[in-house]
């Protein structure tokens, strides 16, 4: 594991404008942030999204002299955090006019953002096509079939490719009538979801005391997002930036290089080849990268040290905020989230050959490779 000390503000300045422009108020959307109270009746799939607990990782915990906690992003009705984007976007372009009743919403996506739509869309009555690189999971490619989504799967090339699923995903939207493509990667919509709900709720649930947050980005809203949120309640709050190997960003905020990392990365959804519109002025503190054998150990003591099932980003992401809570001290508390479940990377992260292929069966520890089938 890598980690940078170095300050990111230089870096980014440039870009802090777009962010500080925006006014931390109530959100105008319903976002279901009565979601656990039980005796409110929620309106619709959407009223279901966000809300989700935020939860004590007991042995790491105990490791550090933290509190680590994770959001139980899985816990959303698309069954990650992505759903939370996928709300926003869709009813940004209702708001704004672009989105008719029957239309069509076309995007790009490694999976989890193109099931969230797909949930949306089924709820609010349209139709939804899925333009994704051919080297993601089958899991994910079948889920989206099933909720009804036209899915494309196409060669994984970089962006500055005119064939990249995103630039095949715009050209389709721009061919019909009535659809969007919703560009999640630049489009500030994703970025607000955060502001208006994950950043308010992990604020509410730690009751201001939160130390850290650290997340990894694929298009950066998450992270983004809560940064900005935390930082305007109490500018202390360290936002660290969690990246996979192969990525550019983690030379990007310690060295202004976008030159990628050594390696290539097994996680599905993050690490990126260049800085989102939405990571653009993100109050980022430092940024760690984290190598594919150490998520991979982690994901396995999530599953049988803490019981949670998760996937590789996942995985990822506890193992930044353990760094980040050793980094700050004991005492602090460390939050991050769990993104999706381990469901959507049966057969792969939780394939004995398939990790064997990968190089990576010996990262876990011998005794929880039992259960691999």
């Amino acid at each position: 594991m890598m980690l940078s000390f170095r300050r990111c503000t230089s870096l980014v300045s440039h870009s802090l404008s777009s962010i500080s422009a925006i006014t931390i108020t109530s959100s105008s959307f319903s976002t279901g942030t009565s979601r656990n109270t039980s005796n409110t009746i929620l309106d619709g799939l959407s009223g279901t999204v966000g809300r989700t607990p935020l939860i004590k990782l007991h042995k790491l915990s105990e490791e550090t002299g933290c509190t680590i906690a994770v959001k139980a992003e899985y816990l959303n009705p698309g069954g990650s955090v992505k759903d939370r984007a996928a709300l926003f976007l869709v009813k940004d372009a209702e708001e704004r006019g672009l989105l008719k009743p029957g239309g069509t919403v076309v995007e790009g996506t490694a999976g989890n953002t193109g099931i969230g739509l797909a949930h949306i869309c089924n709820s609010r009555g349209y139709k939804c096509v899925i333009f994704m690189p051919d080297t993601q999971s089958k899991e994910k490619i079948d889920a989206l079939r099933v909720l009804g989504a036209e899915v494309f799967p196409v060669p994984a090339v970089p962006f500055d490719n005119p064939n990249n699923y995103n630039h095949q995903a715009k050209r389709y939207a721009d061919g019909m009538d009535n659809a969007i493509w919703t560009n999640q990667f630049d489009n500030t919509a994703n970025r607000r979801a955060h502001i208006e709900t994950t950043g308010p709720e992990i604020w509410e649930q730690t009751n201001g005391a939160v130390s850290a947050v650290t997340f990894s980005t694929g298009t950066g809203g998450t992270l983004a997002g809560v940064g900005t949120y935390l930082k305007s309640k109490n500018n202390d709050i360290k936002v660290v930036l969690a990246d996979p190997q192969g990525s550019v960003l983690y030379k990007w905020f310690t060295e202004g290089a976008l030159e990628r990392t050594d390696g290539s990365s097994i996680t599905e959804g993050i690490g990126q080849g260049r800085l989102t519109d939405n990571l653009k002025g993100a109050p980022i503190d430092w940024s760690i990268l984290v190598k594919d054998t150490e998520l991979v150990k982690m994901t396995f003591r999530l599953l049988h040290e803490e019981g949670f099932f998760v996937g590789a980003s996942s995985g990822l992401n506890v193992t930044a905020a353990v760094e980040v809570a050793k980094t700050l001290g004991s005492g602090h508390t460390v939050v991050t989230c769990l993104c999706d479940s381990g469901q959507r990377y049966y057969g792969r992260l939780y394939n004995k050959e398939w990790l064997k292929e990968k190089g990576l069966l010996e990262a876990i520890p011998e005794k929880y490779r039992s259960g691999l089938h």
